[in-house]
């Protein structure tokens, strides 16, 4: 019997026997009477509360300006073109895919690549995290992490006690799960204790904190103030969050150990349960585009983590995760990050060298000994953010420092990043801004 073309044939079973379909060929009709429809839906109507407080990020926004021709930008955080890896990972991609195809093409576990967890593992051990490889779960970033421990963790109205200014992307993540912030002033150790003690006490959820040139300021917190942290979360019974993209980013001065490696030092257990859950991440060390981040945490929080993310997106991507592991693996890593840390080290020197050389009196800085970032502190009466659009006019571009707080605050402040630019670019852009606050502050003067 034959009806027409047919698209197949399929058999299934009847019995003791096969039935035999014949699938049929159909090409589409339109409907002879049109259909109806008047409704245009009110989408705004149908979002969810929790979207009424996600707001676009300004560094997000601003990297929209980075091929304007001529324009100098300190906005973003974004390492250095010149130190990726290209011909490394053309070569690490290639043996992955002649060796491993087939695997690394496939789906895989959520947990990650079991060679890069171990990897990871005897990489941290170095700086004092002792875990096993089934303490960590590899993320799509570390800022998947954030929000992976914000879907885990937090419920609507929940506290989180943070530094101030912090980091952009962790108010973003955390903003979506209607959080509220309890924020901690810093100074240039760190956060302020006493401030830190009075956050605590009021029962926050976690304390999230970058102790490692911290983005935005720069600002590491000191050795006496990090054990007094682990100390008084303790006390208090608060966890921690603590991320560490930049922890390796170290040009000077002496490597301080991490709050999870203090934490799990004192308890003195052979399985990580400590009181820290610890994130990082291969966009400062590798390379951003490989969006590759893990998540350290004792067993029971991991697994529940590993929850969050199958509802997510099942898992990391195998391909990049191999690729990643073969181009780290054999000691390139640690000699590779000697060279980002010899590049950002003279970037460093020469943004500082240029803010010494123009900026006006009356500004003043940070001076980290890592990182990416310095915070500049302009007079109280200044705001950062009616600069912005004169200092892009003159060919600069900066953040201006109130995104990074929670409250708002911070108007006077702005956030500066070294690593992208060259160095004579970097003298030159910094003239530019300084040219550009010194007219301000003479028109405030004029008026005054």
């Amino acid at each position: 019997m034959n009806d027409g073309p047919t698209s197949g044939v399929a058999t299934a079973p009847a019995g003791d026997s096969f039935c035999l379909f014949t699938l049929k060929q159909v090409s589409y009709q339109p409907a002879s009477q049109p259909i109806k429809v008047s409704m245009k839906t009110l989408w705004s109507q149908r979002y969810a509360l929790r979207t009424h407080r996600m707001q676009s990020s300004m560094v997000r926004e601003l990297l929209k300006l980075i091929d304007r021709p001529g324009l100098i930008s300190f906005a973003g955080g974004l390492p250095s073109p010149e130190v990726f890896p290209v011909e490394h990972f053309k070569e690490a991609a290639a043996r992955v895919l002649s060796e491993h195809g087939a695997q690394a093409l496939q789906y895989s576990a959520t947990e990650g690549y079991p060679k890069l967890r171990e990897m990871l593992a005897r990489h941290m051990a170095r700086y004092g995290i002792v875990v096993a490889s089934e303490n960590i779960l590899v993320t799509q970033s570390s800022q998947q992490a954030l929000d992976l421990i914000g879907k885990v963790f937090l419920n609507s109205g929940d506290r989180i006690a943070v530094e101030r200014p912090t980091y952009l992307g962790a108010l973003q993540a955390w903003n979506a799960y209607q959080a509220e912030y309890v924020g901690i002033a810093i100074d240039r150790e760190g956060m302020k204790i006493e401030e830190l003690e009075t956050a605590l006490r009021s029962g926050p959820k976690f304390l999230y904190a970058l102790p490692n040139f911290q983005n935005p300021s720069g600002v590491t917190l000191s050795l006496r103030r990090r054990k007094r942290v682990v100390e008084l979360a303790d006390h208090y019974g608060v966890p921690i969050i603590e991320d560490d993209p930049y922890g390796q980013l170290r040009f000077s001065g002496e490597h301080l150990p991490p709050l999870a490696a203090l934490d799990a030092g004192e308890r003195r257990e052979r399985a990580y349960s400590g009181n820290v859950i610890y994130i990082s991440t291969f966009s400062k060390t590798l390379a951003p585009g490989l969006r590759l981040g893990w998540i350290v945490a004792p067993t029971e929080v991991l697994q529940r983590l590993v929850l969050a993310k199958q509802g997510t997106d099942l898992h990391t991507g195998t391909f990049v995760q191999m690729v990643a592991y073969e181009a780290a693996r054999g000691g390139f890593l640690d000699q590779h990050v000697k060279r980002i840390r010899a590049v950002y080290r003279e970037r460093r020197d020469a943004i500082l060298d240029a803010l010494r050389k123009y900026m006006p009196p009356g500004v003043s800085w940070t001076e980290p000994e890592g990182g990416l970032f310095i915070w500049a502190m302009l007079p109280d009466d200044f705001d950062s953010m009616t600069l912005l659009p004169d200092a892009i006019e003159h060919g600069v571009a900066f953040v201006p420092g109130a995104a990074f707080f929670d409250d708002g605050s911070g108007k006077n402040t702005m956030r500066l990043n070294f690593s992208y630019m060259p160095p004579d670019k970097i003298e030159e852009g910094i003239r530019r801004l300084a040219g550009v606050i010194a007219r301000v502050s003479d028109n405030v003067l004029r008026l005054a």
